[in-house]
């Protein structure tokens, strides 16, 4: 079978071929190599003027596609998944305007907004298969470096671990599993917000898929993050409440070495209060 990249860039040929359209940019695992036997092929389709459904629909019927989503205009989006040939394309699709206003709120404004970032770093990291008059090119510029002012908001916005973290003994006492694994999941989120905006690099994702390979990238990280966050949610309870304490006093002393100058110590504090127990 073709390589997904080579399927990738002969669909983006298809595509090119639309005069309206100013960039074609691969994104998601295939872009980044993380892609295995369960990867599809993410395309971003940046148009100059709105789309109409015969602009969206004459590549796959050039190509044969089985449409298996066809969504209407929402969320600034016009978003499409289809089949061909056993591999599936989920396609996103931009007014080159929307991804400039996009890159404006997270670099000039520091939206820490999940979802923006997600198409900043799509920005970032896609391969540009196509583009007209270097628009993808000029995207990818303004991304480029990482804003100061995105790492503290992400940093500060994180720290607060929320008053569910301080009934952790309780719940684990009382065998609550579901709102125990529940408070686990969000604050090992919160960690991963704290450590993406330490280590300058976008999110990528919005439930943080690809987590090892993201965790690789990074250089202010604890020891072994990814193997200590599958033993809090695969291990034994107690053993893996022992394990995320640990990472979150360590993710807090990274703070404290590398932005000294945020509240570090006050939220140290509040995260390690726990619910008292009464005898």
């Amino acid at each position: 079978m073709q390589s997904l990249f080579k399927r990738a860039r002969q669909m983006a040929e298809v595509y090119q071929k639309n005069e309206n359209i100013a960039g074609v940019l691969l994104g998601g695992s295939v872009s980044r190599g993380w892609n295995d036997s369960h990867s599809d092929i993410e395309l971003h389709i940046l148009w100059k003027i709105p789309p109409g459904d015969r602009d969206r629909l004459c590549p796959i019927e050039e190509v044969h596609g089985e449409i298996i989503d066809f969504h209407p205009y929402e969320e600034e989006e016009w978003a499409e998944t289809y089949i061909v040939d056993g591999v599936k394309f989920e396609i996103s699709g931009f007014l080159v305007r929307t991804m400039q206003e996009v890159i404006q709120q997270v670099v000039k404004q520091a939206n820490t907004n999940y979802d923006l970032q997600c198409l900043a770093a799509s920005i970032k990291d896609g391969k540009i298969l196509f583009e007209d008059e270097g628009t993808l090119s000029v995207l990818k510029e303004e991304v480029k470096s990482y804003p100061k002012a995105l790492s503290e908001n992400m940093i500060l916005e994180n720290l607060e671990l929320g008053s569910r973290w301080n009934n952790r003994s309780a719940l684990l006492a009382r065998k609550d599993w579901l709102m125990y694994y529940d408070v686990m999941t969000a604050v090992q989120k919160r960690m991963l917000g704290i450590l993406f905006g330490l280590n300058g690099v976008y999110v990528h994702h919005p439930a943080f898929k690809w987590l090892n390979q993201s965790i690789g990238e990074m250089i202010i990280v604890p020891d072994r993050l990814y193997e200590r966050f599958t033993e809090v949610l695969t291990g034994e309870p107690e053993v893996g409440l022992a394990v995320l304490e640990e990472v979150v006093e360590e993710v807090f002393t990274l703070v404290g070495r590398h932005s000294p100058h945020l509240p570090v110590e006050e939220k140290r504090k509040q995260a390690a209060f726990r619910r008292p127990e009464h005898f």
